[in-house]
């Protein structure tokens, strides 16, 4: 018998599963993580490690055997005797063993055995369907020194209005003659002009923040990978996400849970007998991940910290 899935199956309900006579597996929760050299994204996780002074048998891995085997307990026992004598042999002979979904032990130069953890299976339950992400990078412009720089190159440049040469003796009798005129027009004649510049600075202030306004709405922002656009459709009449308060090898234990979890006010329900021989009892049904994680959390602190996340059409 081969008891390492029986060990991973463990992994994603305890925090330490004991191999009598051979050692323990221990996880640990760890944090999401972010490294920026990669621009990579890792969901939290359970670390599996290794600690061969444990090695009592607390029974947790002995009746987990004998009710998915429907053996007596004593018969589980031995079964795992064997098979830790089966590994030790191996370590002996080959100085490595691999146990799937779980790593490898190998002994060093000291005798001493080594654990490498297979990471590519997360124990954490919470985390069932995230994956790694990969963050392409994104490039930025900077509109602020653009505008700047703009503004710093752009002149105003007045032309007022520019008058030929002329002789001033031409002109002698006509300022004779328009003396007594001047002082009543010198005054309109300079508003006039100021009137024009005027005019010709309100112009050249309107093209300038024209060219800025085209500056900034051209401006776009460049992804180096754009990601290709993805459509989600969620039909209201599925609820794919059950949050799953037990699994029961009798129907009448599982029919017990139901009605308390009724009586408790939870829209529980029960699921056929599934390919394993279990009966499935759920405190509801979901039509959106986000929502059946954020019940299952209120559910895992307030009644039940081993319901576990279900995704399936059923």
């Amino acid at each position: 018998m081969k008891i390492d899935q029986y060990i991973s199956q463990l992994l994603y309900r305890y925090q330490c599963v004991t191999v009598p006579g051979f050692g323990a597996f221990l996880t640990e929760i760890q944090s999401a993580q972010l490294h920026e050299g990669s621009h990579s994204f890792y969901p939290p996780k359970k670390l599996v490690s290794f600690n061969s002074y444990l090695k009592n048998n607390d029974g947790l891995l002995a009746n987990h055997i004998a009710q998915a085997e429907k053996m007596s307990y004593e018969v589980a026992v031995s079964a795992i005797e064997n098979q830790v004598t089966i590994w030790k042999s191996k370590l002996h002979d080959f100085g490595a063993i691999t146990l799937k979904n779980i790593g490898e032990i190998s002994l060093n130069q000291e005798k001493n055995l080594v654990f490498v953890p297979y990471d590519q299976l997360n124990y954490l339950t919470a985390s069932f369907g995230l994956t790694t992400y990969i963050s392409p990078a994104v490039k930025r412009e900077i509109f602020k020194e653009e505008l700047q720089e703009l503004q710093e190159t752009t002149t105003i440049n007045f032309t007022p209005e520019t008058k030929k040469g002329t002789n001033f003796l031409k002109y002698a009798a006509i300022f004779v003659l328009g003396a007594g005129l001047l002082g009543a027009g010198g005054f309109l004649g300079n508003n006039y002009y100021q009137a024009q510049i005027e005019q010709q600075t309100v112009a050249v202030q309107a093209k300038v923040q024209k060219q800025v306004e085209q500056k900034i709405q051209e401006a776009t922002f460049f992804i180096s990978s754009p990601l290709p656009s993805v459509t989600l459709s969620v039909s209201n009449s599925k609820m794919p996400y059950h949050i799953v308060a037990g699994a029961f090898r009798q129907e009448e234990n599982a029919l017990k849970i139901y009605s308390e979890l009724l009586k408790l006010g939870y829209p529980a329900k029960r699921i056929p007998k599934n390919k394993h021989g279990l009966y499935p009892v759920v405190y509801g049904s979901f039509s959106s991940y986000s929502e059946a994680q954020k019940e299952m959390q209120k559910i895992q602190k307030s009644h039940n910290p081993e319901a576990w996340l279900l995704i399936e059409e059923l």
